[in-house]
């Protein structure tokens, strides 16, 4: 599968230090605003909507905003019922879901807010791994690797005669959609005999404690731990202008060096409702307006502000569906072109 190499240099200009400077952004009139907003989906997006729905409610009090999580796959299911207004999703929206939505008769705005890596952990007690590549992340992560590549010492021979324990996520998380599509080359392509879940603190805990486990989830949880995992650099030689192995860190995702496993991440809202629901509209407005505030205080990677220039454009002009519909790969996209 061919991959669209990021460029970090067009996707993350550097953005003015006031502009993470100042705090969310206040509306006077908010009080007089009421109603509800459902929100489900992405374990990876939730600490960010969390914050913004933290930040709305002191705005608007008598808005109810409740947030479930229930994995990107499980938040477009609900969406597609119309059990919520808003689905989270740490990748882009697939066709059979777009067919799914469009047979509920649901138009929707797709709406990037931020952007993270995947980190490659291991235990603290783990000494021997310096750096794994991108070829080598396939050996232990393919279909084929079931039952076959079991050790340590099977991926290089110096390494111990011990059991690897593999943990990572759910197959209803965008970020085992994206994992599998950047190092397997597949979507979902992943052997199956792994400790696998939605929630990240699980995997947390289970690599934590064992010294010969290896995983993977999003950046932010890993930061969140620092002090009980261990990262492990990627060395991406994708093509001649691999840089050696790279760590994953704000700065390398932010600047493009961390390849494949950065990411954007999304917001999907049913337009329908925004018609209907001025509480919606005005959510998903102060989403957008203070994203650049409340994406790193949630320990993500904010977009820049040409970007989300272009997501507000977009929301207020309600474009609806996916323009990463038709990509054969959205690994590594360029944001700025993509949304103009």
């Amino acid at each position: 599968m061919k991959k669209i190499i990021f460029s970090g240099a067009v996707v993350f200009s550097v953005f003015a230090a006031s502009f993470l400077g100042c705090g969310p952004k206040r509306d006077s009139g908010g009080s007089k605003l009421s109603g509800a907003v459902k929100i489900d989906g992405s374990s990876t997006v939730y600490p960010i909507t969390e914050a913004t729905a933290e930040e709305f409610r002191i705005e608007y009090p008598s808005v109810k905003v409740t947030i479930g999580v229930s994995g990107t796959g499980g938040g477009f299911k609900k969406f597609v019922r119309s059990e919520i207004d808003i689905a989270e999703a740490s990748r882009p929206i697939k066709k059979s879901e777009d067919s799914a939505v469009a047979a509920a008769k649901i138009e929707y705005l797709e709406l990037p807010i931020a952007y993270d890596g995947l980190a490659v952990v291991v235990n603290p007690q783990n000494t021997w791994v310096d750096y794994l590549t991108v070829e080598e992340l396939k050996k232990i992560w393919e279909p084929e690797a079931q039952g076959k590549i079991v050790k340590w010492n099977q991926i290089r021979p110096n390494w111990p005669n011990e059991e690897i324990h593999l943990f990572g996520a759910g197959h209803e998380s965008g970020t085992f959609d994206y994992f599998t599509e950047a190092i397997v080359g597949i979507t979902k392509a992943s052997r199956g005999d792994y400790t696998a879940s939605e929630d990240d603190n699980v995997l947390v805990q289970g690599i934590s404690t064992d010294k010969f486990a290896l995983g993977y989830f999003g950046l932010a949880y890993y930061t969140e731990n620092k002090d009980k995992l261990r990262p492990i650099p990627i060395d991406d030689k994708i093509d001649e202008n691999g840089k050696g192995p790279i760590l994953a860190s704000d700065e390398t995702v932010m600047n493009g060096t961390y390849q494949p496993l950065s990411r954007p991440l999304f917001i999907y809202v049913n337009k329908n409702n925004t018609d209907s629901n001025p509480s919606l509209d005005s959510f998903v407005t102060f989403y957008i307006d203070n994203a650049n505030v409340l994406v790193p205080d949630a320990k993500y990677i904010p977009l820049s502000k040409e970007v989300y220039e272009l997501v507000k454009k977009r929301f207020k002009e309600k474009k609806t569906g996916s323009v990463f519909l038709g990509k054969e790969s959205t690994v590594g996209v360029k944001l700025e072109e993509i949304l103009k």
